[in-house]
């Protein structure tokens, strides 16, 4: 059984299957019968969990088993601590209600890499840094919840999954390590 750790630049789409316009997963990791266990965005960076079990896939990547998900966040603007409040209360997002999460006002974290292509910079609105920890994920979730309560997101890395996480294994985008399971 192999789980590999696999930090997915910024653009890459989350497949190993041909994509017309943009890389895959396959242009950084060339091991057969591998598969993702969970998804990220094309435009968010961070955290995958690559398997080539199909029980571990599905322990990481079904939300009946609520494994925590954390994020680096930033956003447009300096969050309120009554916005931060609404994005930790359930949140209704039109066609469903989060559940509750942790969410923290940070410093941007000195180890973060640049991000190519860098992120737009206005010169008069400010941005700020976000951690948020979930234990779901539905599709484009955190840009949905930032967004409804007025915090349009700028970049989003996810940084840990269920205990795996990249400041206790530091890899730059595109890079990816095998870890051993007991």
């Amino acid at each position: 059984m192999k789980l590999i750790l696999l930090n997915k630049p910024f653009n890459v789409m989350c497949q190993f299957s041909h994509h017309p316009d943009r890389p895959t997963l396959a242009a950084y990791v060339d091991i057969p019968n591998i598969y993702p266990a969970g998804r990220l965005d094309a435009d968010s960076e961070g955290l995958i969990l690559l398997t080539d079990d199909g029980k571990l896939q599905n322990r990481i990547s079904h939300p009946a088993h609520k494994l925590p998900k954390t994020y680096l966040v930033q956003v447009e603007g300096s969050p309120s601590s009554e916005q931060l409040k609404q994005l930790r209360q359930p949140l209704d997002l039109g066609d469903f209600i989060t559940q509750p999460c942790t969410v923290k006002h940070i410093h941007e974290p000195e180890w973060l890499w640049p991000r190519q292509p860098p992120i737009r910079q206005r010169a008069q609105i400010p941005t700020s840094w976000l951690c948020m920890i979930l234990s779901e994920g539905k599709n484009r979730q955190v840009r949905r919840m930032t967004a409804a309560v007025g915090l349009p997101t700028l970049r989003l890395i996810r940084t840990g999954i269920a205990g795996f996480s990249l400041e206790s294994h530091p890899l730059l985008p595109g890079e990816w390590q095998e870890v051993k399971l007991n």
